[in-house]
This record gives C-alpha cells, sequence and structure tokens, in this order.
C-alpha cells in the first residue's frame, strides 16, 4: 500500500467515524436510502439517478446538481439470526420470507464479510441465487433498497443475498494479493463461503448461481467470476474496472489510472490476469454482462472497452460482437453480444456512475435465467 493511499484511507475513516459524514465516492442519497446524506468537506452529493446520489469532489461535480432524493418506498424490515438459518431444500423453511435477514455463523469468511438473506414469498423448488454488491460506501441494506432486484426475486422467486464488506471504507478489497488469489484469505473467499453454504442448506441450483454488484461491488463481481467459476453461472457489472486493474480498493483524487482510463491493455495481458487468480483452471467461465454510461465521471468509460478485451479473451471469443441492438433494454442503452451470448456489453449513452437505474436489471435477471 502506497504512503498516499494509506493517507487517503486515514482521510476516509477519520472522516467517517469523526463526522458521520459520507466518505468521498460514497452514496448519500437515492429512493430508499436511510444512511447520511452530507459528504465530507470539499465533496457534493450528486444526483445520478432516483436511485443513486453520490460524494464527489467538488471540481468534479457537473453544473446541474441536485440534493439527495428523499423519496421512501415501503419500510424494511432487517431480522437477525443468531445461528443460521438452516433447513435443507426449498424454501429454506427457517428464513422468515418478506424480510432482509442477518445471517451468521457460516464458516470459511476470514474478512468477516456479512451476510443478509432476502427470500421472497413464495420460492422456486431448487432456486436461483443472486448475490449482490453494494459499492463503495455502500451497506447491503441500502443496495437492497435502491434498486429492483427485490421486486424481481418476488416475481422470479430466486434468493438474493446482500453481502456488505467489514472494511472501513466499506470498499471491497479487489487488490491485495490475498483478494487476487483463490481463496487467499480476503473478501472473495468470504463471498464463495456463503454462495457454498446457500447450496448445501437452501436447496438452491448450482447451475442458477449469479453475482451482480455497482461501483466497487462491480468489481468484486469481476473478481468472483474470476476466481470461483466453478461456484457461478453468470455475473452482471454495472459501472467495474477489469480484474486486476486497481492499485488500491477505495478511489483515489486524482483517480489511479485505472479508475482514470489511461491503463490500457491488450486482450491477451488482461485475460492472463484473469486466469491468474485461479491458476490451473481449465474448465467453463461464467457468461457476463458489462454494463457502463459513457458518462461515467468516477470510473472512465475507457473500463467498458478494457473489461470487453478481458472477458472476451477469457471466454475465447472473437472480439467483433455478432450483433448491436439500439435501444436495449431501454434508450439510452446499446447491446453488443459476442460469441453465442456468452458476453453482453451494455453501452449508455450519457449515463453516469449510479447505475443500474430502473429498467436494467430486469435485463440481467433475464440474462441469468433467474
Amino acid at each position: 500500500m502506497t504512503t498516499s493511499f494509506g493517507f487517503l484511507l486515514t482521510l476516509i475513516t477519520f472522516a467517517t467515524s469523526a463526522f458521520a459524514a459520507v466518505p468521498l465516492w460514497g452514496q448519500c442519497g437515492g429512493i430508499g436510502w436511510t444512511g447520511e446524506t452530507t459528504c465530507v468537506s470539499g465533496a457534493v452529493c450528486v444526483k445520478s439517478n432516483d436511485w443513486y446520489s453520490q460524494c464527489l469532489p467538488g471540481n468534479q461535480a457537473p453544473t446541474t446538481t441536485t440534493g439527495p432524493t428523499t423519496t421512501t418506498p415501503p419500510p424494511v424490515t432487517t431480522t437477525t439470526t443468531g445461528s443460521n438459518p438452516g433447513g435443507t431444500g426449498a424454501p429454506a423453511p427457517s428464513i422468515p420470507a418478506g424480510t432482509l435477514t442477518q445471517l451468521s455463523g457460516v464458516s470459511g469468511n476470514p474478512s468477516n464479510v456479512r451476510y443478509y438473506v432476502y427470500k421472497p414469498s413464495s420460492v422456486k423448488t431448487n432456486p436461483g441465487l443472486l448475490l449482490a454488491l453494494h459499492p463503495c460506501g455502500g451497506t447491503a441494506s441500502g443496495y437492497f433498497s435502491s434498486n429492483q432486484f427485490r421486486q424481481l426475486a418476488d416475481q422470479r422467486g430466486f434468493i438474493a443475498i446482500y453481502a456488505e464488506t467489514a472494511a472501513s471504507t466499506r470498499c471491497w478489497d479487489v487488490s491485495s494479493s490475498a483478494a487476487l488469489r483463490r481463496d487467499g484469505g480476503s473478501d472473495p473467499q468470504g463471498l464463495a463461503a456463503v454462495i457454498k453454504y446457500a447450496v448445501a442448506n437452501w436447496g438452491v441450483n448450482p447451475a442458477k448461481v449469479s453475482v451482480t454488484g455497482t461501483s466497487s461491488g462491480a468489481m468484486m463481481t469481476n473478481l468472483m467470476l474470476a476466481s470461483y467459476p466453478d461456484l457461478i453461472n453468470s455475473g452482471a457489472v454495472f459501472a467495474g474496472v477489469p480484474v486486476g486493474c486497481l492499485s488500491g480498493n477505495a478511489p483515489t483524487y486524482p483517480p489511479d489510472p485505472c479508475a482514470a482510463g489511461t491503463l490500457i491493455r491488450t486482450a491477451d495481458e488482461w485475460g492472463r490476469i484473469a486466469r491468474a487468480v485461479y491458476s490451473g483452471y481449465s474448465g467453463k467461465y461464467p457468461r457476463v454482462q458489462v454494463w457502463h454510461g459513457t458518462a461515467d465521471n468516477v470510473v472512465n468509460y475507457q473500463s467498458y472497452t478494457e473489461q470487453t478485451k478481458q472477458w472476451t479473451n477469457v471466454l475465447g471469443l472473437s472480439s467483433n460482437p455478432v450483433s448491436t441492438s439500439s435501444n436495449t433494454p431501454k434508450s439510452p442503452w446499446t447491446r453488443l453480444t459476442y460469441g453465442n451470448g456468452e458476453l453482453q456489453t451494455f453501452s449508455g449513452q450519457g449515463s453516469g456512475h449510479g447505475i443500474p437505474d430502473a429498467g436494467t436489471e430486469v435485463a440481467a435477471i433475464d440474462f441469468f435465467g433467474l
């Protein structure tokens, strides 16, 4: 860890604990957001969409900004269990339906990742599983309330786990040597542990395990797909970066070369970095969706191209898409499809960092087959 990065972490930790203000790049508003709405000094709360507002550096804020959205959906009840909600077979009868329930006691969790499970009232037999990962500065409950994955679980009958990092910055570890090695003793291993638990105890169909996330959670989604391809069927990456791209977990200002879009590699170079996370693996890799807005002012749009390079290489696909679909699933998104659909990329003209936005989540769930 560099001196400047350590100093940034100190500043973020101090600001969060001393003033209860949202750190730089953290979430500060959106529909259902119940956390702090005041940014640290020098940052401005900027609305990306109805579901997500973020603390940006004052000199990076667009000329038209708004305060955090205050519209609130129906209240969310969170319960905590003293031991694992267990029970084999769907619908995991000991898990309360319709509430976000914290799990405890899942083994193999070296970084103390926190887990919250959402079981809809009607669950399919051998249901699918969605692992949803919050952005930097976020929480499991905040991510639960800030998008439509919960409503889609109600409609489709799959189980969702909203995980939360224990890091003081609330950013997932995607850059340490431990994180970039399968079962290396960091956040990815803790996330894999809860997937294994769900499959073993809740009757989850192991062929229908998917991961998604936004920003830091998107970066972790990419890393999970590379680290545990034998546990995960598919993933959707909303405003992420390639595996092995970032030099540190928390955002820096000015941004590091990865986030700034100046770290350019060939497809083969990116592919080798991703495959090195699970050295020796020769099996099939998960299907992937990559989503990125052209106006993202946190993670440069160049990341869209770099991720596409990485996954076409890992999946053994041509760099040329087989089809292009405008306004898919809605305006302003354009979908490019590679191979036989193993990779889909979505470019959002004028879209910012606060994705997914309403109406895009269903495209991910359809892709997952949930």
